[in-house]
Parts: C-alpha cells; structure tokens; sequence
C-alpha cells in the first residue's frame, strides 16, 4: 500500500436535505490501496457522504479532493469518467434489462473496447454465477445475484476507487462471507474501497482502517483492529 498518498479526502463537508443538516462537517480520507469503512447505525449520514461523494448530491460547503483534484462541483457522469463508481445501497439495478446490458451499462463513459472485454472477464472471474446469467432480465436474479451484479457493474467503469454502499444488506449469512472475501479480493487486485456497511464485524474484519458515524458527525477513527477491540464500538455495533 502506498502509505502517503491520499487518494480521497473530504473536508469539513457540510451537506442538507432542506432545512435537514444531514452530515456536519465530517473530515476524513482514504489512502490509495486502503479499503476504509464508515460504520454507524441507521440515518448516521454513511449513504448520504457516499452520495456526495459520487455527485449525487451536492454539498452546501466544504471541499471533496480525488486524486489531487476538487470534485465537489461537478456532475455523477463526469466523477465516474475521473475514476468514482458506486454500487448503491439497495442494488439499483435495471431490471428489465439483462445482466450483460446491465454490466455494459457500466461501462458507459469508456471508449476503450478492448480494454471493457478484458475488464468483463474479470468481472465473470469474480463472478461465475453472472456468465452463466448473461441473457436474464436481471429482475429474475436472487438478492446475491443482484449484488454481484452491483458490484460488477461498478467495477466496468474501471475505478480507482469504489464506494460500496451496504453490499451485506438482505444476504443469507454464507453470500455475506462470500461478497466480503470477494470485494477483499478487488481490493488486492488494485482498487482502493470506501465500505459502508450495517454488519460492523465483517466490515471492520477486512477493512484498514474506520471512522464511526453518529448523527451526521465523525466520532471516532481508528485502526480496523483496534475498533474491532473497543468497548464502547462493541457495545453499540458489534453486540458486546
């Protein structure tokens, strides 16, 4: 891992929803080869940092730095092309279309032919289940399907760095593991990763490093492991 180069940072980000103050001046970053995950209960503002972030929203002020450039002004389509993909929270996926469609779909600011072939092997190496698939409307895979569909639609924009938003959510308990020791898996092959994540154990078991969200704020940042051994972090996430 490259110790010292930042690759995301966020900065003093404030951002509403109307008159809602939704996410009060959080600061934090991501270090290039790093996976990082945001934990923190329901309505702790994850999503809508992960949103801002992609330019789905907009902030009403501080900044949001990806590779040395400010992004916080610019439109989703043009924060792809730099090198940002999400895979949602809740899929959203298209599914009247089918999953080859919806990888292509993917792939939508790139030119480069050869290079999106290539990258869709990848994404059947990390998922068979979608080769065999490839002609089904996606409205007739299961939820763990639907997620390796997600997840590789992200990944045919060819990211630097990928934000995964609750990739756990709805998953039987072995598909969980699975995903997890895959998005460890594009990880290792050069992808730096954002996770948020409701299951705080699996997330802080492969992640580098956390922050834990409350209300709209930062309240805590650590080293993975030591998050995973404090009290106050296991008695509220982790389940003691």
């Amino acid at each position: 891992m490259d110790e010292e180069r930042k690759i995301l940072e966020i900065e003093d980000l404030n951002v509403y929803y109307g008159a809602i103050h939704a996410i009060k001046g959080i600061s934090f970053y991501v270090k290039k080869g790093e996976i990082v995950t945001l934990i923190g209960a329901n309505g702790a503002g994850k999503t809508t940092t992960l949103n801002t972030i992609s330019g789905l929203l907009k902030p009403r002020s501080g900044k949001i730095i990806f590779d040395g450039k400010r992004i916080d002004k610019f439109l989703p389509h043009k924060i792809v092309d730099w090198g940002i993909s999400q895979a949602p929270e809740g899929r959203k996926i298209f599914a009247n279309l089918s999953t080859l469609e919806n990888l292509e779909l993917g792939a939508y600011v790139r030119k480069d032919k050869e290079e999106i072939k290539n990258d869709l092997e990848k994404v059947f190496e990390l998922f068979p289940r979608l080769k065999e698939r490839l002609k089904q409307n996606t409205g007739t895979l299961s939820g763990g399907e639907q997620q390796m569909l997600s997840i590789g639609r992200a990944l045919m924009s060819s990211p630097k760095v990928m934000l995964l938003d609750e990739p756990s959510l709805g998953l039987a308990p072995m598909l969980v593991k699975s995903i997890f020791s895959t998005i460890l898996e594009i990880n290792q092959k050069g992808t730096t990763i954002l996770l948020v994540e409701q299951n705080a154990h699996m997330a802080l078991q492969i992640a580098h490093r956390g922050y834990v969200m409350e209300t709209g704020r930062i309240v805590l940042e650590d080293t993975a492991k030591n998050l995973s051994n404090n009290q106050q972090v296991r008695e509220a996430y982790l389940g003691g």
